[in-house]
């Protein structure tokens, strides 16, 4: 499946999400069987772990179709870099979207600063950039999508198996935005 079907394969399953028309496929004990030998999911979902985005049903997909990676911040750590690494590579993925969402809680707590904990600290690091290329007083939306959009480029430059598959156009990376009170997914 070419890229762009791929997207618009998205772009209307979140259509039909949006307006309560689900079809629920490749849900079943049949689709759990087709899976036992291996999977090619089409997509590869970088979101944020916030219960209120959940991939599967923005996208109406089924079983195998999406690997879905869920980190707050929807940030491209080591291990996120690694298992995307690891679809692009032995699954055959060819479109990966960095979900980022309405009111993020990550986001949030990264441009209002302070002590976090070490980890929370750490995590939150990955977003300083965005805070950083926003400039002083940006509102949080405009932080999240500019989060996204930067940890694309972040999947390029600290991965050299993603780069490859980019730059010989195997693969391609997409930044996007969900509304949590619409359900909508913005391609940014």
């Amino acid at each position: 499946m070419a890229i762009q079907d791929t997207l618009n394969r998205l772009k209307e399953g979140n259509a039909r999400f949006t307006t309560d028309t689900l079809e629920g496929k490749q849900q079943d004990g049949s689709r759990r069987a087709e899976l036992t030998s291996g999977q090619a999911p089409h997509t590869i979902v970088l979101s944020c772990a916030d219960s209120r985005v959940v991939p599967e049903l923005a996208f109406d997909t089924g079983l195998g179709e999406l690997f879905v990676l869920r980190v707050a911040g929807n940030v491209a750590n080591t291990s996120t870099i690694a298992s995307i690494e690891y679809a692009v590579a032995h699954c055959g993925t060819k479109l990966i979207v960095v979900l980022g969402h309405q009111a993020c809680g990550a986001v949030t707590a990264a441009v209002a600063g302070g002590d976090n904990g070490h980890n929370l600290n750490h995590l939150l690091s990955h977003i300083t950039p965005a805070i950083a290329a926003c400039g002083d007083g940006a509102d949080i939306t405009t932080v999240v999508k500019k989060n996204a959009e930067l940890t694309t480029k972040e999947l390029v430059n600290r991965s050299a198996i993603i780069s490859d598959f980019v730059n010989r156009g195997e693969v391609e990376i997409v930044p996007a935005y969900y509304n949590l009170d619409t359900g909508k997914v913005d391609f940014l």
